[in-house]
């Protein structure tokens, strides 16, 4: 007897649309993920990035102010050394002379600005003076920090043994009006003859000086800095510097 053959077809060997489609889905979906986490990957690179940038940013900030606070001088003729809540002003030392500097909170900004440095008794009032009237836009003016809620500044003085508010006044001294120097040294910017009268740390005038009271300087300034989300920093900074009086 002859054996009969089969009718229905042989299936041949591969994948159905079905399979492929749900190995398409599984490797999208793979690929999806994958792609999140570099993506996850590159976001953290770049954050913690501008983070160290920030930071670096912030030291360079604060060891721009110790510099200024360590040369801080008393001239006796401006404040070496004034807070009024939003403005420090001071004077400090510079190998030409004498220079007035300001550090200003405005809008959530930290500026620095600074005047000519001079030995002039009238271009360093005159810097004192511009020290109040500072829009932001002024030339000498760099912004320093960024994302600042408050700061504030203390005051150590030996005398009290603690700290103290810097808007609150402090000692107060007299200066009595130094000899004069004869012949006075010769300042291209004390006036067409350059002679003058030099009343204190080389600071010249053509006026013969007077005994003034004034407040002394501190022995130390605590600056508190409180950031708001974005900042430099996360929460307060409170940094201290010793002042070293001639």
């Amino acid at each position: 007897m002859r054996p009969t053959r089969s009718l229905r077809p042989s299936r041949s060997a591969g994948f159905t649309l079905i399979e492929v489609l749900v190995a398409l889905f599984i490797l999208a979906l793979m690929s999806a993920m994958a792609w999140q986490g570099v993506d996850a990957i590159a976001r953290s690179r770049e954050s913690t990035q501008a983070r160290m940038d920030r930071l670096l940013r912030l030291q360079t900030v604060l060891a721009q102010w110790e510099a200024d606070v360590h040369e801080v001088i008393d001239t006796q003729v401006v404040p070496g050394l004034n807070f009024d809540g939003a403005t420090l002003r001071l004077t400090r030392r510079q190998p030409e002379g004498v220079q007035v500097v300001a550090w200003t909170l405005r809008g959530g900004q930290l500026y620095r600005w600074s005047a000519p440095t001079s030995n002039a008794l009238d271009t360093l009032q005159d810097g004192w003076m511009r020290s109040y009237q500072l829009l932001g836009n002024e030339p000498g003016t760099l912004q320093m920090l960024d994302h600042i809620a408050q700061w504030q500044l203390f005051v150590f003085l030996t005398s009290s043994n603690g700290w103290s508010n810097a808007q609150s006044s402090g000692d107060v001294v007299q200066t009595a009006p130094p000899a004069p120097v004869d012949p006075p040294p010769p300042v291209p910017d004390a006036g067409a003859s350059g002679a003058g009268t030099v009343i204190g740390n080389g600071v010249v005038s053509a006026a013969p000086p007077v005994a003034v009271n004034h407040d002394a300087l501190p022995d130390g300034l605590r600056m508190v800095v409180q950031f708001a989300p974005g900042g430099a920093a996360d929460g307060t900074l409170t940094r201290e510097v010793r002042l070293i009086h001639p």
